[in-house]
């Protein structure tokens, strides 16, 4: 049987590198990219004319830091639609110190600030299990992931945060190297959690002695994202440069009220850049996605969540808390997600106050005991002009931090969310902004949501539209996206999902 032929005419090329868009052809073949050039008279199962049109043709979008995984919905809704409506058609999990594997217990406790852990049944421990489950699934799009450091050492140790032994280190060690061995991308830490925070350098350091053997990537949640940005920044630069490795900081953000330490953190990076390959993804939105226990104080974020309802639970506690607080409007929150009191969902902080009659700041505390601190909220805490500029630095990757959301299918129950804006038009708003405001040309926007990521992650043969490539690939019209093929297969025609479902499951080669 022949493999399928498409053949895209006239299109404008931007093929990834950062070189300036040339018009010719592409001829593909199966899974991969045959051919480019002047196919005008030839004939194909599947024709794309893109002549007179305007439309780019890119590689597809690749999104390095995505919750598909956190929240599930990688197996409840495996098509990922809302990344390919916008152009995405590969993407990263096992962020910010949590991965769906390996698991050592067999249980998913570093996901409970994200989702029900049971909307799905685990049969995996190690990633090769993993990775092999999810060959078993129909995905919409190619799916790699990071080993979440949380997640290995919340199983071995439990709930209760301390330092490693040094047999406990070892061990630790051994799993990282196993599941890079086995086809993980990397290893991620979410060192502002309340499990992770308080890892010493050390133990970061001696982990990714592994990945840098590996060459896999280290990616990090930063410790402090507000007062203490730039030390944060420069404790990741310093493991860089000390064990040869590639990091990447996790949706790093100019915090309101912080934008001067943003710009010493910045300043940070670009020094680094002549001997450490140290790169930071964004989002175009001024709001965050976080779990409800991240607005308490530091000192309050201590153990699981169950001991920190507890502290809830105590008068002189919770008046503490809220002395200890940023003081909040109530606008600025929205309620995302609220297990067993979904009526909750899509209301302000400042609603949900005013209907208990309470302030902003004893309104969230009351949220936070409501539902046991498994809330996660959209928190309106971004300076947009200062991200703007972020999002134009020479070593930033455009990055949702979004997901999928949880779909019923199979008798799977799913959990009624709200879905924030950065799961299903993170690129399209960025290039909408990129060309309304010329701060950058298209090739050079296309470059950070497809060769830099793809070269920065070793994903091999894609982020680049070039013979015997991978047949992944986008058509930009008026910044929309008309067209997405995923390894051969057109999974989005005329803006329109076809219920094509062409991805692989990616490992680090």
């Amino acid at each position: 049987m022949f493999p399928m032929t498409i053949i895209i005419k006239g299109a404008q090329i931007i093929d990834g590198t950062g070189k300036p868009p040339t018009v010719a052809d592409v001829l593909i073949k199966g899974d991969r990219i045959s051919a480019i050039g002047d196919f005008s008279a030839k004939k194909a199962e599947e024709v794309i004319d893109l002549r007179g049109t305007g439309a780019f043709l890119t590689p597809g979008f690749i999104d390095v830091n995505t919750d598909s995984d956190h929240y599930l919905s990688i197996f409840t809704n495996p098509e990922q639609e809302n990344f390919l409506l916008q152009g995405v058609t590969t993407i990263i999990g096992g962020n910010c110190g949590s991965s769906l594997a390996p698991l050592i217990r067999g249980t998913l406790e570093s996901i409970r600030k994200w989702t029900d852990t049971d909307l799905i049944n685990v049969n995996w421990q190690s990633v090769a299990e993993f990775l092999s489950e999810l060959e078993k699934i129909k995905l919409g799009v190619n799916f790699g992931t990071l080993i979440g450091h949380s997640t290995v050492r919340r199983g071995l140790l439990g709930e209760i945060p301390r330092d490693l032994s040094a047999e406990e280190m070892r061990v630790v060690k051994n799993l990282v190297e196993k599941g890079l061995e086995e086809g993980a991308f990397g290893l991620s830490t979410g060192l502002s959690y309340a499990h992770a925070k308080m890892t010493p350098y050390l133990e970061i350091k001696t982990l990714t002695e592994a990945v840098a053997k590996y060459k896999g990537v280290y990616a990090t949640h930063l410790r402090n994202e507000r007062s203490k940005i730039a030390q944060s920044v420069e404790e990741t630069v310093k493991v860089a440069k000390e064990n040869g490795l590639k990091a990447e900081i996790s949706h790093l953000r100019p915090i309101l009220g912080f934008e001067r330490e943003f710009e010493e953190a910045l300043k940070l990076i670009d020094e680094s850049l002549t001997d450490a390959d140290v790169t930071f993804d964004a989002y175009p939105f001024d709001s965050s996605v976080v779990p409800v226990y991240t607005l308490l104080p530091s000192w309050a974020r201590h153990g699981n969540l169950e001991k920190m309802v507890e502290l809830l639970k105590t008068a002189a506690n919770r008046e503490r808390i809220i002395g200890d607080m940023p003081k909040l409007t109530g606008e600025e929150i929205t309620i995302a997600a609220a297990p067993k009191n979904e009526f909750l969902i899509g209301k302000t902080l400042k609603e949900f106050s005013e209907n208990q009659g309470l302030s902003p700041l004893e309104g969230v505390i009351r949220l936070m005991r409501v539902t046991n601190l498994r809330a996660v909220v959209f928190y309106r805490n971004v300076n947009f002009d200062y991200l703007k500029k972020a999002l134009g630095h020479e070593r930033c990757i455009v990055a949702s931090n979004g997901g999928a959301m949880p779909a019923g299918r199979a008798g799977i129950a799913a959990e009624k969310v709200l879905n924030h804006e950065r799961s299903y038009n993170t690129f399209p708003k960025f290039l909408e902004i990129v060309s309304g405001e010329n701060q950058m040309p298209i090739e050079k926007a296309v470059n950070k949501i497809t060769g830099l990521p793809a070269r920065k992650f070793g994903i091999k043969d894609s982020g680049i539209i070039a013979e015997g490539k991978c047949a992944d690939l986008a058509v930009i019209q008026n910044n929309k996206i008309s067209a997405v093929i995923v390894n051969g297969k057109i999974a989005v025609k005329n803006g329109e999902f076809q219920n094509v479902s062409a991805g692989k499951v990616l490992r680090r080669k």
